[in-house]
């Protein structure tokens, strides 16, 4: 029976009647989970999931306490941790874009380095400042960060000096996106994946250089991702699996060439979320439009289906899976639970902040909301249990939560927060 905590019920469509348990997205080498970093947007699997371990039941000082914290300027950008650093972004003085190293351990600053990366978005959008967006990926003694300019820079990871830098305006001739650089590129073995330049590019990560570049939607205001892509084994072929600002789409991994494209509706493009994989099917939820969960299927020609969809919108938060579950946080601020296999609702919650990042550890979710809210969250369909809360910021924290260990780092808009579980 479908229950609804606080809210409205949701009408399902296309519900199956086969169960089908969630399959973890296949990974590449380059993306398997590593032990002690956060090394890339949403995580070392970029699902938002991390190896279970175990976490107190409550949040308060006795169960997590600050270790350290440092002032900083504005950033979107999650911080990133690997090889005892952590590594955050910043926009300085509304001019420059920086780039700074601290030690985990104590919050000593490493390094820092700067360059001119200032712009400012439409007026409609100012609420979401004018500031760095994109998370920097890490791998092999290498950082890579995306500026606002739709630049590209690859940094030494252990004293920051820049090794090459793309600038996709100045080297394709592609418009400035009107809301800045806002995919977190992905890395794949040798190579590095971003939705920039008008399109979905492929670089090879030790030099620099363009491999190839596919799905051109002219840049600028109504082109220019918003969302960032993942790898998958979908029907026994791996690929790039890229959601565009109108399309969700398969593309090849060697050669760039489209395997399948699928319209997703969305208000003015609106499609922001990560694509979640489950086996050989794709979750998505647009702003302005619908949830959908469509299968795939490759008999010499790639066919998508609708397997179900429902009025549920997604916003800004890509949603965790958890068994046969997906906790999805919608544009109305409510929390809900779907069976992956039907769609059918299993309930949903009060509102509550704008935004949620998300990390699923087992049974358990953490969730950090825009107002600086961390959220300690049971993953039971059965019902909607949130365990514990806390303040952890007192400024606005969209960035997305980083989860190391027994370390938690919190990155507000005006500065990085460390804590430890005890």
């Amino acid at each position: 029976m479908r229950r609804s905590l606080f809210g409205s019920r949701r009408i399902v469509t296309g519900v199956l009647s086969a169960v089908l348990a969630a399959t973890p997205l296949s990974l590449s080498e380059a993306q398997a989970p590593a032990t002690g970093a956060w090394p890339q947007w949403r995580g070392p699997s970029r699902t938002g999931q991390i190896e279970p371990t175990t976490w107190p039941d409550s949040l308060d000082e006795s169960h997590l306490s600050e270790v350290w914290r440092v002032e900083l300027g504005p950033s979107y950008s999650g911080p990133i941790v690997a090889d005892g650093k952590v590594f955050v972004t910043e926009t300085v003085d509304k001019q420059d874009e920086r780039v700074t190293a601290y030690s985990v351990a104590d919050g000593s600053k490493l390094w820092s380095v700067s360059w001119p990366g200032s712009m400012s978005v439409p007026f409609f959008a100012k609420a979401n400042g004018d500031w760095i967006r994109a998370t920097p990926a890490y791998a092999d003694g290498r950082l890579y960060v995306a500026g606002m300019r739709d630049v590209l820079v690859c940094l030494d990871a252990n004293d920051g000096h820049e090794l090459w830098r793309f600038d996709f305006p100045e080297r394709l001739g592609t418009p400035l996106p009107d809301f800045g650089f806002v995919c977190s590129p992905m890395i794949d073995g040798e190579h590095l994946l971003v939705q920039a330049g008008g399109g979905f590019v492929k670089i090879d990560r030790a030099t620099g250089e363009l491999v190839w570049r596919v799905l051109d939607d002219g840049g600028g205001m109504m082109g220019s991702a918003f969302s960032s892509p993942v790898r998958a084994k979908i029907r026994g072929v791996d690929q790039y699996v890229v959601q565009t600002r109108e399309k969700l789409c398969g593309v090849a991994v060697d050669d760039g060439r489209l395997l399948w494209e699928q319209t997703v509706p969305a208000f003015r493009g609106m499609n922001i979320l990560t694509p979640t994989v489950l086996g050989d099917r794709i979750f998505t939820s647009a702003y302005g439009g619908e949830s959908f969960c469509y299968e795939l299927a490759n008999d010499g020609e790639w066919k998508v289906s609708t397997v179900w969809s429902g009025k549920w919108q997604g916003y800004m938060s890509s949603p965790v899976v958890v068994g046969e579950h997906l906790y999805l946080h919608q544009r109305n601020q409510r929390l809900v639970c779907l069976g992956v296999a039907d769609g059918a609702e299993a309930w949903t919650t009060k509102p509550f902040g704008k935004y949620w990042s998300l990390v699923a550890n087992g049974n358990r979710l953490l969730a950090l909301d825009e107002t600086g809210k961390l959220l300690l969250i049971d993953a039971d369909p059965a019902e909607f249990r949130l365990v514990s809360t806390r303040e952890v910021a007192t400024s606005e924290t969209w960035a997305h939560l980083a989860v190391v260990g027994d370390l938690l780092f919190v990155r507000s808009l005006d500065g990085l927060i460390v804590f430890r579980w005890k």
